[in-house]
Formats: structure tokens, C-alpha cells, sequence
């Protein structure tokens, strides 16, 4: 089964040329029961298969659990992007990004290979002044044409500080989660599980409730 046509893999090969640097997809499934797992298999195959910098490695949550625990993952399917030195960057996918969410794949495929786009000097400095553990969790349904401009926000900002990581939560494959944060609207960002925006919201509101987190 193809996820892609022809046309689409054409687009997004030539976008994957300005690709500076290696990127490895981890993916992480779960063979004792994962509804989209053989799906987010065969999609993230297809992806790899469009550029030669992008390489896919394929974990079990339960045989490599080390591995799972080493880029914090607890959730199936899931997607960790790496960068060459297989570096974990904070860069996260739960759920299959598809749909409208193949932009901000595509974006974190490039965002990794070091060929995204700049923030002011401004923005920058504010996110690596950032001195504590920050998790952004990015609410999101496959329908949303808002949603993917959330995600690549809060993963932009996990690549700019060690002390931050960013996942996509594909709301409607995670509904016990969803319903845990009150996912009502999307996109729902929350912010080490305690305060929360509703909406793409520009880079400078996820800064301002990153710096008002309590220690």
C-alpha cells in the first residue's frame, strides 16, 4: 500500500534536496498491540526512501525498552528525529503525522538537517536563556490546517535548547491523553503538563509561558 502518489513523493524529494545534514527516523512500535503501528511503519518507509540523508531505524517498545527510555518515549507509534550523530533533539511524533501534519514532518526532517529557517537574534537568545526542563505537547488532529504551524513552533524551540523537548499528539489516536489535558479544541499546547494555549500561536506566546513556568 503506497501513503504517498507520485506527485506528492516529487514535491517533497525535491524539498528534502536543500537537506544539510543526515537525519535517522527512530520508530518506535509495539508488537503486543498498536491499531496504526504497521501504517506508521509503511509511511515512514515511503519517507526514508526519498532522500538519501534521511535513514529509518525501527525499535520495539517493549525489546528496547532502554532505547524508548533513553529518548523518552511511552506512547506507540512514535517518532523521534535524529540528527547524524543520532542525537536526540527533542524532536517527537506520537501518532502517525499525516494529513495536514505532513508539514510539520517535513518540517522536522528539515529543521534537524540544519537547513530550517532563522528566528530573530531576539527569539533565539529568549529561548536558550530557557533554564529549566520544559515538555511542550502539542494536541493535534489530522484535519486541523492550524495545527502543523503549532508542532514545527514548539519543535524549532526544542532544537534551540537542550532543556526543552516538543512532541505532536495526534489527539484522536491518544484519546485517554486527550482526555487527561481537556483536549477540546486543537491545537491544544500544554506546557510541562500544567499551563496550556488553544490556537497557532505565534513563537513569542509559547516563549512568554515557557519564562512565566515556575521552577
Amino acid at each position: 500500500m503506497a501513503f504517498l502518489n507520485e506527485d506528492i513523493r516529487k514535491q517533497i524529494k525535491g524539498i528534502f534536496a536543500s537537506m544539510k545534514e543526515n537525519v535517522n527516523i527512530a520508530l518506535f512500535l509495539d508488537k503486543t498491540g498498536c491499531e496504526s503501528c504497521e501504517d506508521a511503519r509503511g509511511y515512514m518507509e515511503e519517507m526514508a526512501n526519498l532522500s538519501e540523508k534521511i535513514s529509518l531505524s525501527v525499535y520495539d517498545l517493549v525489546d528496547d525498552k532502554e532505547k524508548a527510555l533513553e529518548f523518552g518515549v511511552e506512547l506507540t507509534p512514535a517518532i523521534v528525529l535524529l540528527d547524524g550523530e543520532n542525537k536526540d533533539n527533542g524532536v517527537k511524533f506520537n501518532g502517525i503525522p499525516a494529513g495536514h501534519e505532513i508539514n510539520s514532518f517535513i518540517s522536522g526532517i528539515l529543521e534537524v538537517s540544519g537547513s530550517g529557517q532563522e528566528l530573530s537574534s531576539e527569539m533565539t537568545q529568549r529561548i536558550k536563556n530557557i533554564d529549566k526542563p520544559v515538555n511542550i505537547k502539542v494536541f493535534v488532529t489530522l484535519g486541523c490546517p492550524h495545527c502543523p504551524g503549532a508542532v514545527s513552533k514548539a519543535h524549532k524551540i526544542a532544537l534551540l535548547n537542550p532543556n526543552v523537548n516538543a512532541e505532536m499528539i495526534e489527539a484522536n489516536t491518544f484519546g485517554e491523553l486527550s482526555q487527561k489535558f481537556n483536549v477540546s479544541g486543537v491545537p491544544k499546547i500544554v506546557f510541562n503538563e500544567g499551563p496550556d494555549l488553544l490556537g497557532d500561536q505565534p513563537i513569542d506566546a509559547f516563549i512568554d509561558a515557557m519564562e512565566n513556568l515556575s521552577a
